[in-house]
């Protein structure tokens, strides 16, 4: 009966979605089945708001598989695809533009809001994120770590945290908990792999929501990392959260100072506190014969800050246990080692300076 079925999904290839695709192509047939001449199959549909619209599209099919030699009779099922995160966040729109005007949405219950940022992306920004993170659980804070890069979120594999975030009300968002940090990314309400295809409003409306609408609890510092660049998450930050400080990551080498050097007046234009820089992936380290080596230059961070009259807080150099740790879900800054001691100095430096 192979060749029947064969046949049958020929016939189901020729039939259009109004999206584009087919039922074939798009993988929307399961269970196909023929027994003396009764053929059996189901059209899942990727949501059952879609399944509301397919009646016709079912009938279509039955009567294109009754067409078929070998067909006597055609029964099509019609279900939907269960999806995962709906099913966690009942009810919860993600993406809406943003509602309150100028209204504040800082969360009442943060100490402080630490914004680290870059002008460029690759120059670590992420990494020194959710070591940072994890450095100032572990001297005793009550942190949270929200990943605002809306269209590139990492912190969800970097802190090792494949859940769904929840909301028992649809209104309310729990968030996760990794390493003794509360995490928040859209990376934790989206389907894995699903690009963020989002104008302006609607990434504005997914940081008011991941802001003001987390169950953050009481936190003495709230880390938000910011996508790259000095566009509208940035603006709605300052604005609308009024952030401690922002402290500016960059490699050292002229091009990525170049995009760090207006990050930095975005902020002075938006009066929020620059805290200080951080000069990463500064040196490396050969592990086999010894010698440092300055890749990408050295200094230049640190230069930008003396002429800012700002702190250089950190020179990171480029490890491999960082970027292991990073992949595998185990911040660096959870073990021991000369890159866990950095991350604590930091840590220790911004809970000194009284901003976390």
């Amino acid at each position: 009966m192979s060749d029947v079925l064969d046949r049958v999904r020929a016939v189901l290839e020729k039939i259009d979605l109004p999206d584009g695709g087919t039922l074939m192509s798009r993988d929307m047939v399961r269970a196909m089945r023929i027994d003396a001449g009764h053929l059996r199959f189901v059209i899942e549909a990727p949501s059952a708001k879609v399944a509301q619209h397919m009646e016709p599209l079912r009938a279509a099919a039955e009567r294109a598989a009754l067409s078929v030699n070998g067909v006597e009779s055609v029964s099509v099922a019609l279900t939907a695809h269960a999806d995962a995160g709906q099913s966690q966040t009942p009810q919860l729109k993600i993406g809406g533009h943003p509602k309150g005007g100028d209204r504040s949405i800082r969360p009442a219950s943060v100490g402080s809001i630490l914004a680290i940022a870059s002008g460029k992306g690759g120059v670590g920004k992420s990494t020194v994120s959710s070591n940072l993170a994890v450095a100032l659980a572990k001297a005793g804070r009550q942190v949270g770590l929200l990943d605002a890069d809306i269209h590139g979120p990492s912190q969800p594999r970097m802190m090792g945290s494949a859940q769904r975030a929840a909301s028992p009300d649809g209104k309310i968002i729990t968030p996760l908990l990794a390493h003794g940090v509360k995490l928040m990314s859209i990376g934790s309400m989206m389907e894995d792999g699903k690009a963020v295809i989002w104008r302006g409003p609607m990434l504005m409306g997914a940081l008011q929501q991941m802001m003001s609408q987390v169950d953050w609890g009481d936190l003495d510092v709230l880390i938000v990392d910011l996508p790259p660049g000095t566009g509208d998450v940035q603006l709605t930050l300052c604005q609308r959260a009024a952030p401690t400080g922002a402290i500016v990551v960059s490699t050292p080498q002229d091009v990525a100072l170049l995009d760090a050097r207006k990050a930095i007046n975005m902020f002075q234009t938006l009066q929020t506190p620059i805290l200080g820089l951080i000069e990463n992936m500064s040196l490396f380290h050969c592990p086999h014969c010894g010698k440092e080596t300055e890749i990408f230059g050295h200094g230049g961070v640190a230069q930008e800050a003396e002429r800012l009259g700002v702190p250089l807080l950190a020179a990171l150099p480029i490890d491999l246990e960082t970027r292991l740790g990073g992949d595998a879900g185990t911040p660096v800054a959870l073990g021991q080692g000369p890159m866990a001691e950095a991350y604590l100095r930091l840590a220790d430096r911004l809970i000194q300076g009284g901003v976390a």
